[in-house]
C-alpha cells in the first residue's frame, strides 16, 4: 500500500538488462492517471477539502529501514477507551496502512459494528490520517505510528475484544536479498497474528510482487493446522489453479492496487481463516 508506482517501475526496470532506458508511453501515461484513479476510487470520502494548506502532497519518504534503532522499541498500545467508542468490538488492523484511506473508507461505509486500526511506519502518513479521522469524527478507527514487526504483538495483546482481521496489503517488497530483513512479515508477526486471531478471524495478504506473495503465503501456509485457505470455507470466493485469489474480497481497492492495476500488474491475494487455536 505505502510505496508508489514510480517505485515500482523503477525497480521492475533495474531487474532488466537495459535498466536506463525511459519509461514506455503506457507506463508514463498510468502514472499521470494513477492520482486521478485513486480519487475516483474514494470520492465519497472527500478527503482533499479537509486539510487545507497542510500539504495534501506531502514529501513522504517511500522505503523506511524499519531495523533502525529508532523502530527497535516497540509502540506502547494506546488507551482503548479513548480511540473507540466501543473497545470490546471486533478490531480490524491494517499492517502498513499507508495514508489510511483504504480503512477510512471500511469505518465510515462498512455498515459492521467494528473498529479498525491502522499500524505505519511513515509518521507524517499517520497525523494527516489521524487529521481526517478527527475532521470526521469517526470513533471506529485509529491511527497509530508504529513499527508492526516489533510493536504488533504489545499492541495488539492489550486489545479487549476480539482480533477479527488482519491486513496486509502491498508491503514494501525490498527486493535486494540483503534487505529481505527489512520486510515487514518476519516469522514473529506471523507467530503473534495467528495467536492472537480470534477463532473465525481471518487474515489477507496481497502484492502486486510474486515473490513477496509467495513469501507470505509460505509463512502462513505453515499454520496448516490452523489457519485454512477460505475457499475451503467460503465457497463463493474463487480461486486460480494456483490458489491466489481471483477478486479482492473487501469492496475497494488499495492505492497501491490501484496503481499496479493502471500498470497491467497481475494482484496475488490470499485470505485465511483461523480453524483451530494453537493448543
Amino acid at each position: 500500500m505505502a510505496w508508489t508506482a514510480a517505485a515500482t517501475l523503477c525497480c521492475r526496470l533495474l531487474r532488466l538488462p537495459s535498466a536506463r532506458r525511459p519509461p514506455s508511453s503506457r507506463a508514463r501515461c498510468s502514472a499521470a492517471q494513477s492520482p486521478d484513479a485513486v480519487d475516483k476510487e474514494y470520492a465519497d470520502l472527500n478527503l482533499r477539502p479537509l486539510y487545507p494548506n497542510r500539504g495534501h502532497h506531502m514529501r513522504i519518504r517511500q522505503h523506511v529501514n524499519p531495523l533502525s534503532s529508532s523502530f527497535s522499541e516497540p509502540t506502547e498500545p494506546p488507551e482503548w477507551k479513548e480511540v473507540f467508542d466501543d473497545p470490546l468490538l471486533p478490531l480490524m488492523v491494517d499492517i502498513g496502512c499507508g495514508s489510511g484511506r483504504f480503512l477510512i473508507w471500511h469505518a465510515k461505509n462498512s455498515g459492521k459494528r467494528q473498529n479498525y486500526l491502522g499500524l505505519e511506519i511513515r509518521q507524517k502518513l499517520v497525523e494527516r490520517a489521524q487529521f481526517w479521522v478527527n475532521e470526521l469524527e469517526l470513533m471506529n478507527v485509529c491511527f497509530m505510528f508504529a513499527n508492526a514487526t516489533v510493536s504488533f504483538q504489545k499492541i495488539i495483546s492489550s486489545y479487549p475484544g476480539p482480533l477479527s482481521l488482519v491486513s496486509i496489503l502491498c508491503p514494501d517488497p525490498h527486493f535486494k536479498k540483503r534487505h529481505h530483513k527489512r520486510r515487514v512479515l518476519q516469522q514473529p508477526l506471523v507467530d503473534s497474528i495467528t495467536k492472537n486471531l480470534c477463532l473465525g478471524g481471518r487474515v489477507f495478504i496481497q502484492s502486486d510482487v510474486l515473490e513477496v506473495a509467495v513469501d507470505m503465503r509460505e509463512r502462513f501456509d505453515g499454520y496448516s493446522g490452523i489457519l485454512a485457505h477460505v475457499n475451503y470455507v467460503d465457497q463463493d470466493l474463487q480461486c486460480d489453479h494456483e490458489g491466489w485469489l481471483l477478486d479482492n474480497p473487501m469492496g475497494i481497492r488499495t492505492e497501491r492496487e490501484i496503481h499496479a492495476e493502471l500498470e497491467g500488474a497481475t494482484i496475488y491475494r490470499r485470505m485465511y481463516q483461523k480453524i483451530r487455536d494453537a493448543s
